[in-house]
């Protein structure tokens, strides 16, 4: 299978993974935009909504990576600057679902 190919597929799987995560987060994220700082934490400290929202954050970082990806490689031309966004683009979207990840999990 082509490389163009399996990004394609990729893409198309994750923004299909990503329509139900983004429903719920969007769904919940109404009902506790209100709340205080402790509901908040209470909410993110409950485990299905930890598993939930760290699927949803690893799929849409991987899912921009690679759309991010295909803008680079259509308008820049010059190889060399387009690895190094590439890799560039590749590490910022595997350390800040990490971090995001990391802090959800230390919340509480």
């Amino acid at each position: 299978m082509h490389i163009s190919t399996k990004k394609w597929l990729f893409t198309k799987i994750s923004s299909f993974i990503l329509i139900p995560l983004m429903t719920w987060f969007i769904l919940n994220f109404v009902s506790i935009y209100e709340n205080d700082y402790q509901s908040v934490a209470f909410f993110f400290t409950q485990q299905h909504t930890k598993i939930l929202f760290s699927i949803f954050i690893v799929v849409a970082f991987f899912f921009s990576a690679l759309t991010i990806s295909e803008i680079f490689e259509d308008y820049i031309k010059d190889k060399k600057i387009k690895n190094v966004a590439n890799k560039l683009l590749n590490i910022f979207a595997i350390i800040m679902p990490l971090i995001t990840i990391i802090g959800i999990y230390n919340l509480a």
